[in-house]
């Protein structure tokens, strides 16, 4: 699986090509523009999607940050509800007679004769009208500000339909308010025209005709404005609707390629018109807006043009596929452009994948309320550990998304998984990966080098210590210092390291296997590398030899049910992690976890310790690799807390799951769950698991009240008042003294996380690469 082929078999056709020397055919007028501007494919919406991330963690997909401060949305509404029902009441009121003061500025402003007429004279009439309509302007102005209508309106009116339909049933409340003469609009503008066009000097057919022409003027004015607020006229011009804007959208024009102004949108391809690539972003707009793409091949094909660019011809052979192929250009080398099925939403474009919501909880931070969580590499290349009980759906909620959103990557060219799980967990089809190694089972394709793909000696010795040793550090150096004993020898005699049945007959001090060994490296012209071998057989006769312990280990893989699994019958193409995390590949490992519980501790512990070798030293790779270990329970080393340590500065990361905390060893639990840089608590871990991470999240200052009961002493108006209120009451009424203060109180208590974290829910720390961290936070997995 070398670099990525730009070549391919299917390209889109172009048409017949014009003869030699032929004029190319031009239309005799430009093509009109198009009224309506075409629906954008699923595609293209998903590109012109913003993206705004305020915390790490947060699914910057469409998330709209939450405003400081920001009053629900339920006491906004009953606020609304409870202003409108008290201006109702109030207009009752006043309509009835009940408030006689309403009508003093009234009196006050007009002359002194007309509060002594006996009768109202149409002035009178039509000042009293005014009065009344300005009257109910300025009562719904009031109590439109203590209900907050104006907010109301914008968080629920946010589109242009949902504005006009408000819009009419508004026009619709006021004509039929001023037609019953509860807000008299209608009566004040007849009262502008004299009487006699009104009745129409006696003929019936001219006041009908009158009448009508002044209902039709009431109807316009109180349309105009519904219109207007509703954008009634932007919706008979059939504009499409964008965003929250009322104000009507100009009619695309589509200028000449030389002059296209591109925006930053991903979906105009800017880096590529920044560089002069026009016919290429061209091309795959085209292909967007046609649905002939889907997000893994954006994806892909933007990486594509990044790497493009470190290669001498990168740029051309990159210009030739997109313009022959399209979409299907700079395909993965497995030929797939998706997968068969997505159990998570995926946002490639931010590499994230959504695992829940945050919860509205009075510990988590404000911008975590209500906002979707999401894991990209950024947080997994801290490391991640995550520890539930089998109940807590540990596989299904996290680490299957997760192996999704890596393997959807793979596809695209920026990361490389290797996912390591028993047979039955699901993380996915086997038809997800490219590499399926099944240990233990003789009809798989591929097996495992044990030695990880290096030729290192002493490397090798190393990695196999770490292994099969799990006691103190001082023993895995010994172990370590014997087996380079060995296999450097049998390096130098034989050009590789020996299968699993010749070490262990070495480690077992085998007469016969010594005496070949030497042999053949006497042959090979290494006898400087006899004394190694000569050392080795000298100790291995003595009294607590660690020889004898490692070959009881790796006796556990010496059996019949591995016998293919390590290349020992030379059938089975061997996996080496080193060589392998160079490609975009997807590795997926079982584990025979019946009957080989302790083959299968040595197995991960080996794998581990293989994917921290082949990814130290990488500073600058631009391809993320990670590595997910479903149950890493008693694999747990020294090494591997390290590993997690070092990191951020490696470009991988890795994703460790453990039912509980007991399966790691005492002195490591600690170093572990610190060494973390993401950790997540699932519902039902125990109090002695919660408080590993209760001390690893520290405390933070919180404010307690504290209330003491008064006594009841006062003087005699005091007394009478407190025994009519017990009376009343029922309670003994007494004087309430409060205390404020700040105290450091632990963020999440182990009694907390064991107790008080809900079914389907985990408490999850965050910190990425950049430095950026989060504190404790409450999500919902199945949000």
């Amino acid at each position: 699986m070398d670099a990525m082929d730009y070549e391919g078999t299917q390209s889109y056709g172009h048409g017949p090509a014009a003869p030699a020397g032929s004029p190319v055919p031009r239309p005799a007028v430009p093509p009109p523009v198009p009224a309506q501007a075409p629906p954008l494919s699923a595609v293209e919406r998903w590109l012109r999607t913003p993206r705004v991330s305020d915390a790490p963690g947060v699914y910057a997909y469409g998330h709209v940050p939450s405003e400081p401060g920001r009053v629900p949305d339920s006491r906004v509404i009953s606020r609304a509800v409870l202003a409108f029902l008290a201006g109702v009441l109030v207009w009752s009121l006043r309509n009835n007679g009940f408030l006689s003061w309403w009508q003093f500025p009234l009196h006050v402003l007009s002359p002194h004769s007309w509060s002594i007429s006996g009768h109202l004279t149409r002035p009178e009439v039509f000042t009293q009208n005014l009065y009344s309509v300005l009257s109910a302007a300025v009562m719904v102005w009031i109590f439109g500000k203590l209900g907050d209508w104006p907010e109301v309106a914008r968080r629920y009116l946010d589109t242009r339909t949902r504005r006009a339909w408000f819009a009419l049933a508004a026009g619709v409340v006021v004509w039929q308010l001023s037609w019953t003469g509860y807000v008299p609009i209608l009566d004040a503008v007849l009262d502008l025209f004299p009487f006699s066009w009104i009745s129409g000097g006696g003929d019936p057919d001219r006041a009908a005709a009158v009448s009508y022409s002044i209902y039709a003027l009431v109807a316009v004015l109180i349309a105009w404005p519904c219109a207007k607020y509703g954008d009634w006229f932007g919706l008979l011009g059939q504009k499409p609707e964008h965003g929250t804007s009322s104000r009507p959208e100009q009619r695309p024009q589509i200028p000449a390629p030389a002059a296209t102004p591109f925006d930053a949108t991903p979906a105009d391809w800017p880096e590529l018109r920044a560089a002069g690539r026009s016919d290429v972003a061209e091309q795959l707009a085209r292909e967007v807006s046609l649905g002939r793409m889907n997000d893994v091949d954006c994806v892909r094909i933007r990486h594509a043009w990044k790497e493009a660019g470190r290669r001498p011809r990168g740029v051309a052979e990159f210009t030739d596929a997109v313009l022959r192929l399209g979409g299907g250009a700079c395909l993965h080398p497995s030929g797939e452009r998706d997968l068969a099925f997505r159990a998570a939403p995926h946002d490639l474009l931010g590499s994230q994948v959504r695992i829940g919501r945050g919860v509205e909880d009075e510990r988590n931070p404000f911008a975590y309320r209500g906002s979707g969580m999401a894991l990209d590499p950024g947080l997994l290349g801290t490391g991640l550990l995550v520890v539930g009980p089998p109940g807590a759906d540990k596989t299904h909620r996290i680490m299957r998304p997760v192996a999704e959103s890596l393997c959807l990557q793979a596809l695209t060219g920026t990361a490389a998984v290797v996912a390591v799980a028993g047979a039955d967990t699901d993380l996915g089809p086997h038809e997800a990966y490219d590499v399926v190694i099944s240990l233990g089972d003789p009809a798989s394709r591929y097996g495992l080098d044990l030695y990880g793909g290096t030729t290192d000696p002493d490397l090798a010795a190393s990695l196999l210590a770490e292994a099969l040793v799990d006691g103190p550090e001082a023993d895995q150096r010994r172990a370590a210092a014997a087996l380079g004993q060995l296999l450097g020898p049998y390096a130098a005699a034989h050009g590789g390291f020996p299968t699993v049945a010749v070490l262990r007959e070495l480690l077992d001090g085998s007469p016969e296997a010594y005496e070949d060994l030497r042999r053949s490296v006497h042959e090979a012209g290494a006898s400087a590398l006899l004394r190694e071998l000569d050392a080795r057989q000298r100790q291995s006769t003595r009294p607590g030899d660690i020889g004898s312990d490692l070959a009881n280990r790796i006796a556990l893989l010496d059996r019949p049910a591995f016998a293919e699994s390590f290349g020992g019958s030379g059938r089975t193409g061997l996996f080496s992690m080193e060589a392998a995390l160079a490609h975009p590949i997807r590795v997926r490992i079982e584990l025979p976890e019946r009957g080989h519980a302790e083959a299968c501790r040595v197995l991960v512990r080996l794998l581990v310790a293989q994917f921290t070798t082949a990814v130290r030293g990488r500073r600058a790779a631009s391809r993320f690799v990670g590595l997910i270990v479903d149950d890493v329970g008693q694999a747990v080393s020294a090494e591997t807390v390290r590993a997690l340590a070092s990191l951020p500065s490696t470009r991988a990361g890795m994703l460790l799951g453990l039912r509980t905390l007991d399966d790691v060893q005492e002195h490591l639990r600690g170093p572990l769950v610190a060494a973390a840089g993401c950790r997540m608590s699932l519902a039902g871990v125990t109090a002695w698991d919660g408080r590993f991470f209760a001390e690893s999240w520290g405390t933070t200052r919180v404010e307690t009240r504290e209330i003491t009961r008064a006594d009841q002493s006062g003087d005699m108006a005091q007394r009478i008042s407190r025994v009519a209120r017990r009376v009343i009451t029922g309670h003994v009424v007494t004087a309430d003294a409060v205390t404020v203060r700040e105290v450091e109180r632990e963020r999440w208590s182990a009694s907390d996380l064991a107790h008080a974290v809900p079914a389907g829910h985990a408490v999850l720390s965050l910190t990425a690469t950049t430095g950026e961290h989060a504190p404790p936070i409450l999500v919902d997995l199945r949000g």
